[in-house]
């Protein structure tokens, strides 16, 4: 079934109202949905819903207009991890930050923030930043609706690597890859802490890796250091890496009814 997302003042009373232009447009004429279709559409809470199209009506000049659906199913269960995770990610070049938003999205990311480290390549003023995040934001978009998240990632504003130290320290748990971190015993831990109900902060650095300015500022803030073997990952393998194990951790903890209360 097709998915959508509503903000959750467009459900009421057994019926939601699909209006943004965008995705009428995108409904009507891409996916030339009809009366009596069925999809899934999920609110900006993460309640998801099986819904019929009960009728398409069309704006003057068709170019917009809106789609009530009728409610046939509120689904008991979401799609989404049992915990908030945040990516913190130095900016690499446009094509592998736009892959890696659209994997960590799959993955069960919860924000995702661009970061500004010394090694950046990349360097963005404020316009360029303003429609990178757009653009951004989209890709996390139609990655939650191929992924059938029930709810869509938040990509935010660009921000220094010490506002994102900062941030990330401020997790139940937070940690950050990096390349002269010796053995696994750190990650090891870091992967049992990993627990449903605990959020979780992840930083990765640019092509360029960290600065161990850098790094030894994280570490000072309580972001711990971990490796991901004895290989040189490329950032995008990087991030991939350890959110799949993030995300494996916690479905495996949630199936065995295993969380921070009863660690």
């Amino acid at each position: 079934m097709h998915h959508f997302f509503v903000d959750k003042g467009n459900v009421a009373a057994g019926s939601i109202i699909i209006n943004d232009s965008n995705d009428y447009n995108h409904a009507v004429r891409v996916l030339r949905l009809s009366v009596g279709e069925r999809l899934i559409v999920s609110d900006s809470e993460g309640t998801d819903y099986i819904c019929a199209v009960e009728e398409i009506c069309a704006a003057a000049g068709a170019e917009s207009g809106h789609i009530r659906l009728s409610v046939e199913e509120v689904c008991s269960e979401n799609h989404e991890l049992p915990s908030r995770i945040v990516l913190f990610q130095c900016l690499p070049k446009s094509e592998k930050m736009e892959f890696i938003i659209q994997k960590a999205v799959e993955l069960g990311v919860s924000d995702i923030f661009p970061v500004a480290s010394k090694n950046c390549v990349v360097k963005l003023d404020d316009k360029k930043a303003a429609s990178r995040v757009k653009r951004w934001q989209a890709i996390a978009g139609n990655a939650a609706k191929q992924s059938k998240r029930s709810l869509v990632p938040q990509v935010h504003e660009p921000v220094n690597f010490r506002d994102a130290v900062e941030m990330c320290s401020g997790c139940d748990v937070s940690i950050i890859p990096y390349e002269a971190e010796k053995g696994l015993t750190g990650t090891c831990e870091a992967i049992v802490s990993f627990l449903p109900g605990r959020s979780i902060g992840v930083i990765i650095g640019p092509e360029g890796g960290f600065d161990p300015l850098e790094a030894a500022m994280a570490s000072r803030h309580g972001v711990v250091p971990i490796s991901l073997g004895k290989r040189i990952l490329r950032v995008e393998t990087a991030a991939v890496a350890i959110l799949s194990l993030i995300m494996i951790r916690l479905e495996i903890a949630r199936e065995m009814n295993f969380d921070a209360d009863n660690d």
